[in-house]
């Protein structure tokens, strides 16, 4: 880069001289590990193109084709036009209300995100220096964040019809997104009609790092929020369209966000029935138990939300009927695209469902009951599935039985509860004698029935029986 000013100097003139916390806050030892903390939780984020090099450009512009990934017809100067050294090329932010878009993929809400770019006065040989001399205006701001009104450094020594060099300069952008894949977005202050549209400022090398906020691990399986579908920069109205362009055996590939996903035991639920002792002795018995975990997802939660059927293309084995999962299992791409990307990751199968059988012996004793609780171990996992053209991005959370650690089955027993005592104490269940109920017994029926003969009498009868010729 040529003639770049101090970075330094320009973020602290900006007030975002880093660290980015304020000046009150390192008052104590505890303030300077949050420090340390933040600076270690700190991730990058992926600015797709943030050198702006595709597509590869002939000559040194400016061009305004569409630049990759960005939205906005702006115009683009290679590195040598641009006066930059790193290779990245420089862009003029396009005036009359024109911008340059992108969404920071993989940014969810909440997160404190820091982008670095540089800025310069255009180089456009149509520039006067009147135009240039004290810099040109521009802003820029993100979903969340405010709106940061900047001026490019001036370049007074500049003639019309001599191509300027470049003046450089770093600049920092904080904020903290509202949504998830915030928007990041350049426009040009510059609006005086006499300035000729390559005149205005320029942006070159975007970077950009986060702070994403702490993983919510207590929301419930079936609440695993909104999934978000988007076409480039444009938020989908429905998951339609991008559900459909992953409708083929490789039409899409799942990328799972690792940060996010995790493994975690659901609540405990008692599995079988419980088994009340209300006898005096100790009771020993078998009994089978049988158990089984379902997985769920996001998409088909997002549907229902909205009140709209499920899209057939978007239906992965979360249904919980294990006859329809099964034939999902083999019918739907996005189920096998999500499989393989989980294996290739974790490397180990994925399980969309899970049963078993167990048999447990209970030893209960009297005035007690017993029980068998099960905490199922469970995989949650998020991420995208994108398109071969990267032109649809349909955000998912899958959560579902894990192989990783085993279930937990609790064999339990302890005391009767109050409404088991009760049932315990309550009388045998009988009939009533309606005459004679309190007079004594009556006489013996001994005599009164014919007895079976005696099979000893027959036995000897039979022996002392002789056949005689």
């Amino acid at each position: 880069m040529n003639r770049s000013v101090p970075a330094l100097t320009v973020l602290g003139a900006a007030g975002l001289l880093l660290p980015l916390v304020p000046l009150s806050s390192l008052s104590s030892l505890s303030s300077f590990s949050s420090l340390a903390s933040a600076a270690v939780a700190e991730q990058a984020v992926p600015v797709l193109n943030g050198d702006f090099a595709d597509p590869v450009m002939k000559g040194d512009g400016p061009t305004t084709v569409g630049i990759d990934h960005w939205t906005g017809l702006n115009q683009r100067y290679s590195p040598a036009a641009s006066g930059r050294t790193d290779g990245s090329h420089g862009v003029a932010l396009q005036k009359d209300g024109n911008t340059l878009q992108q969404r920071l993929r993989g940014v969810r809400a909440g997160a404190r995100v820091t982008v670095r770019y540089e800025d310069s006065p255009a180089v456009s040989k149509e520039c006067t220096g009147e135009q240039v001399v004290a810099g040109q205006p521009y802003a820029v701001v993100a979903s969340g964040g405010p709106v940061q009104e900047l001026t490019t450094a001036g370049d007074p020594d500049r003639v019309k019809g001599t191509p300027g060099k470049g003046r450089w300069t770093g600049r920092g952008y904080v904020f903290t997104a509202s949504e998830n894949d915030p928007l990041l977005t350049f426009s040009s202050r510059v609006t005086d009609s006499r300035t000729h549209v390559t005149c205005s400022p320029m942006i070159a090398r975007i970077r950009a790092v986060e702070v994403p906020p702490a993983v919510d691990k207590t929301v419930s399986k079936t609440a695993l929020g909104t999934s978000e579908a988007y076409k480039g920069n444009e938020r989908e109205s429905t998951l339609h369209n991008a559900a459909a362009a992953c409708n083929g055996e490789n039409a899409c590939t799942f990328r799972p966000d690792t940060r996010t996903s995790f493994r975690y035991y659901d609540r405990a639920r008692i599995v079988g029935e419980a088994f009340v002792n209300c006898t005096r002795n100790a009771l020993e018995h078998s009994r089978l138990l049988s158990y089984s975990e379902r997985a769920h997802d996001s998409i088909s939660q997002t549907y229902a939300d909205a009140g709209l059927a499920l899209n057939e293309v978007a239906r992965l084995p979360t249904s919980g009927d294990r006859t329809e999962d099964e034939k999902r299992l083999k019918e739907r791409p996005m189920a096998a695209q999500f499989a393989l990307a989980y294996e290739k990751v974790w490397q180990r199968p994925w399980q969309w469902f899970s049963s078993d059988q167990r048999t447990v012996v209970e030893k209960i004793q009297p005035g007690e009951v017993s029980w068998v609780e099960m905490q199922p171990s469970r995989e949650r996992v998020e991420g995208w599935f994108v398109s071969k053209k990267d032109d649809y991005r349909l955000h998912a959370v899958v959560d579902g039985p894990s192989r990783a650690v085993p279930d937990r089955l609790l064999q339990r027993t302890g005391p009767m509860s109050e409404t088991e005592k009760q049932r315990c104490a309550a009388a045998r269940p009988m009939t009533t004698t309606p005459v004679g109920a309190d007079a004594p017994a009556s006489s013996s029926d001994k005599g009164l029935l014919k007895s079976p003969a005696s099979r000893a009498a027959d036995v000897q009868a039979g022996i002392r029986s002789v056949l005689l010729n």
